[in-house]
């Protein structure tokens, strides 16, 4: 069985290029497709798989992917994977979109689809000129017709959480199975000291409305600790009390000791899954979320954490005193964390994958 990866572009390292990397321990053998590769900016074991890119290779150096945005449609469907009998895309872009062979099962694992055309269009074209507003509006007319066509050629979809199963069923009218991503468990231990502080860690970017975070810790006179950096860092140093800790960027190393200490993680925007909410509890933290988005696959009200029901700072702040009376069991927080480990990720996409394709060779 010939079996070819497809992602949307290995220019930087994130969630999706975590997954990424698993699915190559899964197929050691199978080749990468994809529109652009920088090979310094991502991790070394790319540099060892073969790698088949699309015509913007050329334009790989000059970063922001997202500029093409318009020609990937094209770059996705001029590459030739006819040779293959199962193709897994990983995509939250075009990558579904490549053609295949008509006896190949194309399964592909999506972590929403295109945000740029459908859940936040408008959001991204907030600030516009009317003339450019107008053509945008027009090129995300015609790319949406293009995903949509491009969703149907899919086989089978893999949601890495129940709200991006929804949104695949409301955008593109098509069923999916639900595998989490991959969580490196395995980097993060108990520790048995409690510190008296709450974390915020990620890019400080608005949407993940970090201010509430902010806002609730400085009127309730908590310590909190913010590791990260981003547009955002100006806008929170303003209006953070005396309480609040910035620390920027830190190495793994000290992200992983505020971690495994703290009080509890605070993550009060909404997520496609989210990933450090499962890194606090694999540390025996529990995690105060919005619960909406991945946090309600993530996150058990009252056993893991707080889910609060809306974002605002005043939530934010009942949402602390409530978990302040609770007792949480360390050891049963980490064991619900294990549930998105890596190895388990790895055991659910060889097993479906394999399953799904012995059937359908049955029927045939």
């Amino acid at each position: 069985m010939k079996i070819a990866l497809v992602h949307d572009w290995l220019t930087n390292m994130g969630g999706a290029e975590q997954c990424v990397l698993n699915f190559m321990e899964v197929y050691p053998d199978a080749p990468i497709y994809t529109s652009m590769f920088t090979k310094n900016n991502v991790d070394p074991r790319f540099g060892k798989r073969k790698i088949v890119t699309t015509f913007l290779q050329r334009f790989a150096k000059k970063g922001k992917h997202q500029k093409f945005f318009p020609l990937m449609p094209l770059a996705f469907e001029r590459l030739d994977l006819n040779k293959y009998d199962v193709i897994l895309s990983s995509t939250s872009c075009c990558a579904k979109g490549v053609n295949t062979g008509s006896d190949a099962e194309h399964f592909c694992y999506c972590f929403t689809p295109t945000r740029y055309l459908w859940s936040r269009s408008f959001e991204y074209m907030q600030g516009m000129g009317k003339i450019k507003n107008f053509l945008c509006s027009v090129l995300l007319h015609y790319m949406r017709m293009w995903d949509f066509a491009a969703a149907q050629r899919v086989d089978h979809f893999i949601a890495i959480s129940t709200e991006v199963q929804r949104r695949i069923k409301k955008y593109y009218g098509r069923e999916s199975v639900i595998i989490f991503p991959p969580v490196r468990c395995s980097k993060f231990q108990i520790s048995p000291i409690d510190g008296d502080y709450y974390l915020v860690v990620s890019r400080l970017v608005y949407y993940k409305r970090f201010d509430l975070a902010v806002k609730a810790c400085t009127a309730l006179n908590k310590k909190l600790v913010v590791i990260g950096d981003g547009p955002e860092l100006e806008n929170l140093k303003k209006i953070a009390g005396p309480t609040v800790q910035f620390l920027g960027r830190q190495p793994d190393d000290v992200l992983y000791k505020y971690m495994a200490e703290c009080k509890a993680l605070l993550f009060p925007g909404e997520e496609d899954f989210g990933i450090v909410p499962v890194e606090a509890e694999a540390c025996g933290r529990p995690v105060i979320a919005y619960g909406k988005g991945g946090a309600l696959d993530t996150v058990i009200d009252g056993k893991t954490g707080v889910l609060f029901k809306e974002q605002t700072s005043e939530c934010v702040q009942e949402a602390i005193q409530k978990l302040e009376t609770m007792v949480f069991d360390k050891e049963e927080i980490r064991n619900h964390a294990l549930k998105f480990d890596e190895p388990e990720f790895k055991r659910q996409i060889e097993e479906y994958i394999r399953s799904t394709v012995e059937s359908q060779n049955f029927k045939s």
